[in-house]
């Protein structure tokens, strides 16, 4: 078997069934081993590698499933690279296979020859070069290993292009057999020695006599699969539950415990909660400048419990009183069983005084309202994917996130483009699930070729355009915090995205009011891909906001 089949032959045992790419030079042995294998695959070629990454990406996301990819050397690797990133930031598992120069050409400046490993060595957390035929077998085993566990991330295998086509003995049988555990960074489960015991006992305590406590939930609720163990614990301790902008899904927003998101756009009583609480108990959150502002003045009154599955996130960025390192199911557990129910309605009545009053008119053709409206007509059943911007921050406001993976977007690295390449892997990860697309003119432009994917494989996903003809983002900053000097900010209208859409035989519909978006959302079925192209003001801005490096109660209301 050449070593083209024996990687297709692991990638089947390891359960993989859809992978993006994009073929090339250095992996046509892959590609042409790939066409004997078209029961066992199905294939989704993008129309650039930062797009087929990205929808890898959406895919792991959505489906809690690893992403995976290939790519070929030189351009196509380095192309890959914006993301790599954006998973790595968000702790996303990925396997991105590189197609790599012969190994007699390694080193040598080869036409599309670049040390990708070396490229990647930061933003990847592990990467290999993959020198035999025969480790490509225990590298997959290992890779799907690395990224999986622990905190999860993306891994890279660069794999020169002989060894595809080098012939080896192989018994897929054996592939069992091959993880190298020496090799592998130990992720070890909670452990009850002295010093969890002591840490458990000293957080019990905590908890037990915390009279304003409050849940700061991240991302890691969502990776480890813990948001039925966190609605538990919230619940029996009575206390409100505040979500980074990853954790957005952790816990069903219209439930009552669900505060909404926390730090720079937090909503008003979110950060107000967090500010005069007594105790945060942080549960898969990495304490993100976007969420802590300025340190010193952060929760100034509070005890903080941090739990995590990640040591080296411990005291980084903001000091515990106790940790508890391990998975997250393992450590809720524990907890509900040691804590005592707690009744926190004083408090919670407290928080919900803090809530702002809505100051937009219901006709107002605001991205609130029409957020509303689209989440009334599609939100059941739905997953939102998001570029990155103000529709983003907006998105993460009003949208009632159900429970799960319902909320998809770039959270760590801020990848504008990101939207419209994640939002093809979670239509193909989630047939049976409505996808929605919320971007903006300014990120939309970024990896609108990506429609060319979309009509190719007829992915039905609501692409809602609000276009503002500005970098609306960078705008508000321009104009809160640089004297209103917009330098570079506009979009010149010169682009008809509807037409755009039509070029590829996707339908489009431009609005500019109410009405008439409520008129068009009554007949729009996602059956088929449709751009809702919204026009709005460029004055319209995201609040609330933190200032930069401000405390989280000194919000920006309007």
């Amino acid at each position: 078997m050449d070593g083209s089949r024996v990687l297709l032959e692991c990638l089947k045992k390891e359960g993989v069934d859809t992978i993006f790419g994009y073929p090339g030079g250095a992996v046509i042995p892959l590609y042409d081993a790939l066409y004997d294998y078209k029961e066992d695959f199905k294939h989704v070629r993008s129309a650039h590698e930062q797009g087929l990454v990205h929808a890898a990406d959406g895919y792991a996301r959505s489906t809690g499933k690893v992403g995976v990819c290939f790519v070929t050397s030189g351009p196509g690797a380095t192309n890959a690279v914006t993301g790599i990133a954006t998973a790595y930031m968000d702790s996303v598992p990925l396997i991105v296979i590189c197609g790599q120069v012969s190994t007699s050409l390694l080193g040598k400046d080869s036409f599309q020859e670049i040390d990708i490993t070396g490229v990647t060595l930061s933003i990847t957390k592990h990467n290999f070069l993959v020198r035999k035929v025969e480790d490509i077998a225990p590298t997959i085993k290992e890779a799907f290993k690395v990224a999986n566990s622990g905190r999860k991330g993306p891994v890279l295998i660069d794999i020169p292009k002989d060894l595809f086509l080098t012939e080896i003995d192989f018994d897929i049988s054996n592939y069992g057999s091959f993880l190298n555990e020496d090799r592998l960074q130990k992720i070890k489960t909670f452990q009850l020695n002295k010093k969890n015991i002591d840490n458990l006992n000293k957080a019990v305590n905590l908890i037990n006599n915390s009279k304003c406590p409050v849940i700061y939930a991240g991302g890691g609720v969502k990776s480890s699969n813990s948001e039925d163990i966190l609605l538990q614990f919230a619940k029996k301790i009575d206390t409100p539950v505040l979500n980074t902008l990853m954790g957005l899904g952790g816990i069903d927003r219209e439930h009552e415990l669900s505060i909404g998101m926390v730090g720079m756009h937090g909503s008003r009583e979110s950060n107000l909660a967090l500010s005069n609480s007594d105790l945060i108990i942080a549960i898969g959150a990495r304490f993100s400048d976007r969420v802590v502002g300025k340190s010193s003045e952060f929760a100034k009154h509070a005890n903080i419990i941090h739990i995590d599955i990640d040591p080296s996130e411990v005291n980084k960025n903001v000091g515990t009183d106790v940790f508890l390192i391990g998975d997250i199911n393992e450590i809720l557990n524990i907890l509900i069983n040691m804590v005592s129910n707690k009744n926190n309605y004083t408090w919670k009545q407290e928080i919900y005084s803090y809530k702002e009053k809505e100051k937009i008119e219901s006709s107002e053709f605001h991205p609130q309202n029409i957020l509303r409206l689209v989440n009334e007509k599609f939100g059941k059943n739905s997953i939102v994917v998001t570029d990155v911007g103000q529709h983003q921050m907006w998105s993460a406001k009003c949208w009632k996130f159900s429970k799960g993976k319902t909320f998809i977007t770039s959270a760590g690295l801020g990848t504008m483009g990101f939207g419209l390449g994640a939002a093809i892997g979670t239509k193909i990860g989630n047939s049976s699930k409505n996808v929605v697309l919320v971007t903006g003119d300014g990120s939309f432009r970024m990896n609108c070729n990506e429609l060319a994917t979309v009509a190719n494989y007829n992915i039905p996903i609501l692409i809602l355009l609000f276009n503002n003809n500005t970098l609306g983002m960078v705008r508000q900053w321009q104009k809160l915090f640089s004297n209103k000097r917009y330098s570079e900010t506009d979009i010149l209208d010169n682009l008809d995205y509807i037409m755009l859409g039509n070029s590829y035989g996707i339908k489009g519909y431009k609005v500019d009011t109410i009405d008439e978006l409520v008129k068009i959302l009554s007949k729009l079925k996602l059956n088929k891909p449709i751009i809702l192209q919204c026009n709005i003001s460029k004055d319209y801005d995201v609040y609330p906001i933190v200032p930069p490096n401000d405390a989280l109660e000194n919000l920006i209301c309007h």
